[in-house]
């Protein structure tokens, strides 16, 4: 958010006063919900839930709410342009393949706001999320942008093979497989080979014709392993906005 960038030392008040102007303004006055202290506590878990696949039973479990007000109140937040849903990309639709969408809050401090971290530090996996739900948000302006409409979506399988960002570019037809974009994004400052065995393991599945494999990381070289793309996080957004990725 621009005032948490231009005053990062006040970014714990600014986002908690934000998380109350909403519920007041956009949830209260509004009337979204019937009552206020169970949406709270759903955001509370729902915050903690950034990036992570949304199982709407356990989430439901979690707040002490009903499985259909859970899924009304994350339809809440995505009205109220809060976060947006990454369905899982099923090529082959088996079952070992994930099925729950993934749920990205629009700004990751909002989200620790709503879980009640704000106070406390954040450790390397949230930063990781963090990183992830910049660049889903990038892909998605700019996937609207410039009028590409292409599917985005995650991929995991049973085994744990998961990749962060897939895009159909083409659709699979009669006697031609679909033809994809798959992201792989890593907090590190240093890329490690072994980041390519969920994105390489694409390359064997069967009616699927990988277009580019790239990996986004936040060191500053580019690289080129064997067909996978490497780069660093502000090339990737200059080449995604340049139309250089799909």
């Amino acid at each position: 958010m621009p005032f948490v960038i231009r005053e990062p030392g006040r970014a714990a008040d600014i986002l908690s006063a934000y998380l109350n102007t909403y519920l007041k303004e956009e949830v209260r006055e509004e009337g979204l919900v019937r009552r206020v202290p169970p949406f709270v506590r759903f955001l509370a878990v729902a915050g903690q839930m950034n990036g992570q696949a949304v199982n709407l039973q356990n989430i439901a479990r979690e707040s002490g709410a009903a499985r259909s007000t859970a899924e009304t109140y994350f339809s809440i937040l995505e009205d109220t342009l809060l976060g947006h849903f990454l369905p899982a990309w099923r090529p082959r639709l088996k079952v070992r393949e994930a099925a729950h969408p993934k749920f990205y809050w629009f700004d990751p401090g909002v989200a620790r706001g709503a879980a009640g971290w704000l106070r406390d530090p954040t450790d390397r996996l949230w930063q990781g999320t963090a990183l992830e739900t910049l660049v889903f948000h990038e892909l998605r302006v700019y996937n609207e942008a410039a009028r590409k409409h292409r599917p985005i979506s995650y991929y995991r399988t049973a085994a744990g093979v998961e990749v962060d960002f897939v895009i159909e570019t083409s659709r699979r037809r009669a006697g031609e497989p679909a033809e994809i974009v798959a992201i792989e994004v890593k907090r590190t400052d240093k890329w490690n080979r072994e980041y390519e065995r969920a994105l390489r393991s694409l390359e064997k599945l069967e009616g699927i014709k990988p277009k580019k494999l790239i990996g986004v990381y936040m060191g500053k070289r580019s690289y080129v392993f064997d067909g996978i793309e490497v780069l660093p996080v502000e090339t990737f957004f200059d080449f995604l906005h340049d139309g250089r990725i799909f």
